[in-house]
Formats: structure tokens, C-alpha cells, sequence
């Protein structure tokens, strides 16, 4: 059934479950899995040339794709590949919306694809957002013909929303829905909100292709990239078909592969639960994996469980290599309580062999650093003063300015004082650009320097109250940020520089960095890629012997309890106090403009989730602490 899909098979990881209900192939990273979906696409388009025959392709938009289409240019201006041959129609569009605007789809199918290859013109459609609304249901049912007079579409490559739905087919849509307009569920306009710099200004309404049109499609793909899927990807992988999640009617559709990376398979059953599937070869991570789970799933400690919890939970295969539950209990039990310590940088004169971290040095110079000028107080506040309390010489390195995160009316508030102290040219000339801006327009050079000078301050204010010294604060404004727009530059050289001359500076024997890969707005992941580039060049570097490696989360998800390498309990006073620092970015505290699809504050984030994970410590036996901070070590 799955011709296709052999090159992914080879490449990805497949196994095909009883849970199971959509081929689905795995890949260590969206980069590789996106070069082999282009070629997929490219290898069709050369058999349809060569067979004289065009070729129909349904197009997607939205982040997940953007590499496939990065290839195929390259495939285009490398390999000579022609596109003149083919004909695409995209999956959807906002309504109303210009053409102009680049929040528009047509702006991002050329921004991405259509400028950089040999297209025809008059072979590219895409939903027309500013259609005349008494014109708009003829105008979708034209739509619809269009694809049909060219024989359907050959090839379908979509994404997927947190919601289930594929184009802007949101729960509820029909199995045989057509080319339609549709209202957009309050979820997809949450998480297209970064891009329009708030919820206000995301459309309420969209053009769509519909689920029949879809599923008419000779061959489907369907990307997923990041952690943040997975959940969805679960549902729609193994789960009933519903309209309430329109994804799941691709289970009825006979070529249908779901290409996604480890960070969006991370619930499916044979990821998550994997003794529930097959038999194991049980790795010491594996084994303390699923005496957690199973501890959680039977809400007993560790150390209450016994032979029959694990013979009734898939895991008897577990218990014949460890002898008895007893015996395993012990050692998973004791693994987890060597990753507890009040002492980040290691504790002076002490044992260290069931400690995270070592003793010696016992000053350590530790390199904070943070994507955005409120990550670190956010994360691991409680850690910070922590290590500083403790003696360690602490440096933050912000690595962007966070200036597209501030508000217009917090930079008029600023403008304005400005101008009541000192009345100046440049003072009037932001507070009348802001006054007169318009809704898509990218920020003025000084208005963008307001941002990051507001962003500025309020990290200094937060720093000196952890008592880190103003000396040690590093603002590194990475070239691949400040564009200002959510779009954001390649990592350059320039980045890779910047990055190895302050590890370079410091010369740590701790460096700390966000691995919060479900970040909306993806900063966080460049942030670091460039900084594991950056520990790659400068691994053979003496210093570098002595540098061990740290990634905190930050407020959208923590590390499972089996994955923490060294947990940091905090104190309620820790907790006030880090609550304390997260209030001195003010420009961040109340009207977010990337919430995400939490409405908590950032602060109430942090919070629970540190008492949560000190909650889960708790439930699985270990010692009753207010709250948390969880950090993975990474091994570079």
C-alpha cells in the first residue's frame, strides 16, 4: 500500500502497532525528514515530465513546511529541477486578507517557494482573501472545479493544528466538505497570534480547501515537528475517527504517511509506553522510564510496588532481568533521589559520587543563558540565587533583545516620559510613529531600539535583586533576531561568533541554556542550535574538559521526571523571591502578546509547574519540598 513511503521507512523509525491507524514514520530531526519529503516531491514532478503529464500539487503553509520548500529551491537551483510542468493549489487562506500583507499566504508561498523557481504564474492558486463576500461561495465552488479539471490532486502535503485540523478544516468539518469559507476556532487564532502580534489581529474567518477535497489527493503527507504536536498526533494517529478531530478522517485514506520528529511522536503508544508494544531491551533509562510511569499509573510509590503491579502492566519481561520488585524498586528509587541537591554548582568538601554535580571547583564561574531577556528568572530563579548565594561566579548572556515582545503602548508610556524629562526629537518621533503606525507595519529602527533598551532595564532590575552583578550581564542581540518581525534571519556566522567569544570570555565550568523546544515562536530552538555549534567548535578547547552542560525549560513545559539529571528543591521564601525577580520585567507581567494558549501570567507558570514536578517527586516516595527547578545534562 505504502510504495512510497520506503525511503522514509529506511531513514525514519516505523513499526507498525496494534494501536496504530496511520502509517507514520519517525525522524531524529525535521531537517532530515523535510529533505526526503522534497525529494519524494521532486522525484514525482520529473515522472510526470518525463510521462508529459502535469503535475498537481496541494500546498501547505504554517511553519512545518518551510524546509520542504527550502529544498525543493535548492533541488531547483542545484539539480536543474523544472517546475514548469506543474500546477498547485494552496489549502487555504485568511479572510479577508490582502495579498500585500505579509501575514498572507500568498505572501508566504512566494516569500518560501513561488520567487525562487520557474513556476508559471498562471499555474499558482491560492485562495483569494479579499474576495467580495457576495461573491465568495461561487467563488470556493470555482475553487473546487479548478482542482478537478486538472484530475484531482496528485500529491497533498499539509500540517497539522492543535486542534485536528488539516488546512482550516476545524473540529466539526464534514467528511465530504468542499472549498468553503470557515470561522476559526479560538485555538488556531491562539497559536497564529505571535505572527500577528496579538489575538486582535488574527482573522476570524478563513478560506479552506475541504476534508473531501483532501482526501481526494492521489498521495498525502502530513508534517509534524516539536512537542507541542504530540498530544494531537496521538489522537489522530490512534484514536477514533471524529469530526471533532478533522485529522482523523486521513485514517480512511489508503496513502497517507505522517512524517514527524521525535519531539512530536513523544506519546504514541510504542514511544511512550514502548513494553506495551513489544518486547525490550531494557537500558538503565529505559527501566527508570517505566518504573515511573508505573508508579504514577498505579498512584503507589516506588517502593510499594510489587510483582503483580508490574506482571498486569506489560513490564513482566522487566522483572525477570531484575529478580524482584524489591530489588529494582531500590535502585530505581535511589536514582531518582541522587538527582536531588540545594548546591547547583556542587557542595564544598563533600562526597560527589551520588551527586549531579561535582564538588571541585568549589567557586565555579557558571554562563547563564537566555533566549529572551526573561528566561532565566522565568526557568531557574531559584537556581540563580541559588548560585550566587552559594559563592559561584554567576554570568547571564541574553542572547536576543526580546524587542518584538514589548508593546506599542509600553513604548509610548516610555516615549512619553522621556519626553516629560528632556523633550527631544527622537522622543516626538517615536511617540508619532507609534501614534500613526499601521497594523502590519514593521517597527522603525528607533522604535525597535526603545524595545530592547525597555527589555534592557527590566533585566538588569531582576538581576541585581538575585544579587548578580551588573559586570557579569551580557546582552548579545544575535543578528538572527533583529528583524523586526516574528520572520527571523538563518543563523549566520556572525551568531556562531558572538556565541563562542562569550563562552570564550568566561571560560565556564557550568553553562546553563534553555531546551524548551515548544517555545511558540521558535526562538528558543535557534538560541540552541547555535549554541550546541558553538560547543562543537570549541569542545577541543582546554577549558572545555572542565564545562559541563545544563538545559532548564522554561514556561511551557519541564523535563518528565525520568528525564531530570539534577533537581534543584526551592524553599517557599526561594519561591517568593523568584516570583519577586519575574515581576521586574514588567513589559512582560500583564497584556502578553505571546501568551500562547495559556492565560496564567508567567509567574502562576512558573509556579506550579515547579510545584508540580515537586509534587511528582513527592508522589513517587521522595522527600515533600515546596517546589522544584529541573535541569537535563547534556553530553556534548
Amino acid at each position: 500500500m505504502y510504495t512510497e513511503t520506503i525511503s522514509y521507512n529506511k531513514a525514519g523509525k516505523f513499526e507498525e502497532t496494534r494501536f496504530e491507524k496511520i502509517h507514520n514514520v519517525i525522524f531524529n530531526s525535521s531537517d532530515e525528514a523535510s529533505i526526503l519529503v522534497a525529494r519524494e516531491i521532486a522525484d514525482l514532478i520529473i515522472k510526470k515530465d518525463i510521462e508529459d503529464e502535469l503535475c498537481v500539487l496541494g500546498l501547505a503553509t504554517g511553519s512545518s513546511p518551510i524546509r520542504v520548500y527550502e529544498e525543493l529551491v535548492r533541488i531547483h537551483k542545484e539539480e536543474g529541477l523544472s517546475f514548469n510542468n506543474v500546477i498547485t493549489f494552496n489549502l487555504d487562506e485568511y479572510y479577508p486578507m490582502d495579498k500585500s500583507n505579509i501575514q498572507s499566504y500568498h505572501h508566504f508561498m512566494h516569500d518560501h517557494l513561488f520567487n525562487h523557481i520557474d513556476i508559471l504564474p498562471e499555474n499558482i492558486h491560492i485562495p483569494d482573501g479579499k474576495i467580495d463576500v457576495k461573491d465568495l461561495h461561487q467563488y470556493c465552488v470555482d475553487y473546487e472545479m479548478k482542482i478537478k479539471e486538472f484530475g484531482g490532486l496528485d500529491f497533498q502535503l499539509l500540517g497539522i493544528g492543535r486542534t485536528g485540523h488539516i488546512g482550516f478544516n476545524e473540529p466539526g468539518s464534514h467528511h465530504n466538505s468542499g472549498t468553503r469559507s470557515i470561522t476559526l476556532d479560538h485555538i488556531t487564532r491562539v497559536d497564529a497570534a505571535p505572527a500577528f502580534l496579538g489575538i486582535e489581529n488574527v482573522p476570524r474567518k478563513a478560506i479552506t480547501m475541504g476534508i473531501g477535497t483532501v482526501m481526494s489527493a492521489k498521495r498525502i503527507v502530513l508534517l509534524a515537528w516539536g512537542n507541542n504536536k504530540a498530544e494531537i498526533i496521538k489522537n489522530t494517529i490512534e484514536g477514533e475517527i471524529t469530526p471533532e478531530v478533522p485529522a482523523t478522517y486521513l485514517q480512511n485514506h489508503n496513502n497517507t504517511t505522517f512524517v514527524i520528529d521525535n519531539s512530536a511522536a513523544l506519546e504514541l503508544t510504542r514511544v511512550k509506553t514502548p513494553w506495551l508494544v513489544k518486547a525490550c531491551h531494557w537500558r538503565e533509562k529505559l527501566k527508570l522510564k517505566a518504573v515511573v510511569w508505573l508508579s504514577e499509573k498505579t498512584n503507589k510509590p516506588i517502593l510499594k510496588l510489587i510483582d503483580k503491579d508490574y506482571n498486569d502492566n506489560g513490564m513482566s519481561g522487566l522483572l525477570a532481568n531484575e529478580g524482584s520488585a524489591y530489588d529494582l524498586n531500590i535502585k530505581m528509587f535511589n536514582k531518582l533521589q541522587h538527582t536531588i541537591t540545594g548546591w547547583p554548582g556542587g557542595k564544598p568538601n563533600a562526597d560527589d559520587a551520588n551527586r549531579p554535580e561535582r564538588s571541585l571547583p568549589q567557586i565555579k564561574r557558571v554562563l547563564i543563558f537566555s533566549p529572551h531577556p526573561d528566561d532565566d528568572v522565568i526557568s531557574m530563579g531559584g537556581t540563580v540565587d541559588r548560585l550566587v548565594e552559594q559563592g559561584n561566579e554567576v554570568h547571564i548572556a541574553y542572547q536576543t533583545s526580546g524587542n518584538i515582545a514589548v508593546s506599542d503602548a509600553e513604548v509610548l508610556k516610555f516615549a512619553e516620559v522621556s519626553k516629560a524629562i528632556n523633550p527631544n526629537h527622537e522622543s516626538d518621533s517615536i511617540i508619532n510613529y507609534i501614534k500613526q503606525k499601521t497594523e502590519s507595519e514593521r517597527d522603525s529602527s528607533e522604535v525597535r531600539k526603545l524595545k530592547g533598551l525597555i527589555r534592557r532595564s527590566e533585566s538588569y532590575a531582576a538581576t541585581r535583586y538575585l544579587g548578580v552583578r551588573d559586570c557579569n550581564i551580557h546582552f548579545l542581540d544575535l543578528p538572527f533576531y533583529e528583524t523586526g518581525t516574528i520572520k527571523k534571519n538563518k543563523l549566520s556566522k556572525d551568531d556562531l561568533d558572538i556565541m563562542c567569544s562569550i563562552i570564550e570570555a568566561v571560560k565556564p565550568h557550568q553553562i546553563y541554556a534553555a531546551g524548551d523546544l515548544a517555545d511558540p515562536h521558535g526562538t528558543h530552538k535557534v538560541c540552541l542550535d547555535v549554541l550546541f555549534e558553538a560547543l562543537e567548535m570549541l569542545k577541543t578547547k582546554d577549558y572545555m574538559d572542565d564545562c559541563w552542560v545544563w538545559l532548564y525549560r522554561g514556561a511551557w513545559h519541564e523535563w518528565e521526571t525520568y528525564e531530570i539529571d539534577m533537581a534543584i528543591p526551592l524553599s517557599p521564601s526561594q519561591v517568593m523571591k523568584k516570583r519577586h525577580a519575574i515581576f521586574y520585567h514588567q513589559s512582560q507581567k500583564d497584556d502578553v502578546m505571546f501568551q500562547g494558549n495559556d492565560n496564567r501570567e508567567f509567574w502562576v507558570r512558573a509556579e506550579d509547574r515547579n510545584r508540580y514536578t515537586a509534587k511528582k517527586y513527592n508522589n513517587l516516595g521522595l522527600a515533600e519540598y515546596e517546589a522544584i527547578e529541573a535541569f537535563k545534562k547534556y553530553i556534548f
